[in-house]
């Protein structure tokens, strides 16, 4: 599982803070997991996650000891620019960027949890659907959805989508998706932390594209 177990998330910080560092370094490996996906129409989310970490790399890179965790930039941020904040910098970036990573984390856990089309078992449209009606719908306009809900039929088989996102090494299906738990662990308790966060801040908007 060379996509996902090479760079694994950290825990969080004893005092619950996602380290940005550590968090940047991670999360810049994951925009390939589209790839897996087949789809074309999943290249916007593959591309705004690689520009929103870029987005948020640009501002840690300037002082890394003032942003030492993300919930750091984001009190900058509204200390700095009160009137544009939350719709700004790397703020507005983080927002769009956990949605993403929250897709892949909600379509994922769905595979753990063996959630499938009873009648087409090898598809993993329902847990795609699951993490795009979940993590991403809302905040897209009609035409988005269309196009989205056309590449969620055009989904790959479970078998190929696992075999991808091993690098194209043959796996067990079991082994492969034991090590996807593993991997979730971290990578859940940083998503939600970073939604935690939003929601204390008030720092959540709920704009369509």
């Amino acid at each position: 599982m060379a996509l996902l177990m090479d760079h694994q998330f950290t825990e969080l910080r004893a005092d619950g803070q996602v380290d940005t560092k550590s968090f940047l370094e991670s999360v810049s490996y994951l925009p390939p997991f589209f790839d897996c996906l087949g789809s074309k129409v999943f290249a916007p989310i593959k591309a705004d996650i690689a520009g929103n970490v870029t987005k948020i790399k640009a501002v840690y890179d300037t002082d890394p000891a003032r942003y030492e965790t993300l919930q750091q930039i984001l009190e900058v941020e509204k200390e700095v620019h009160p009137k544009e904040w939350p719709k700004v910098g790397a703020t507005l970036a983080l927002m769009w960027l956990k949605r993403g990573l929250r897709f892949i984390q909600i379509m994922l856990q769905s595979l753990v949890d063996g959630e499938k089309d009873d009648k087409n078992p090898n598809l993993i449209r329902v847990n795609a659907t699951k993490a795009y009606e979940t993590a991403l719908k809302r905040y897209h306009g009609w035409l988005v959805q269309n196009l989205f809900k056309a590449a969620l039929y055009a989904a790959p088989y479970k078998t190929d989508f696992l075999k991808a996102l091993s690098k194209g090494q043959e796996v067990k299906e079991e082994d492969c998706l034991q090590q996807i738990q593993q991997f979730l662990v971290n990578f859940t308790a940083a998503v939600d932390a970073i939604y935690t966060m939003f929601n204390t801040m008030n720092a959540e908007l709920d704009y369509t594209v």
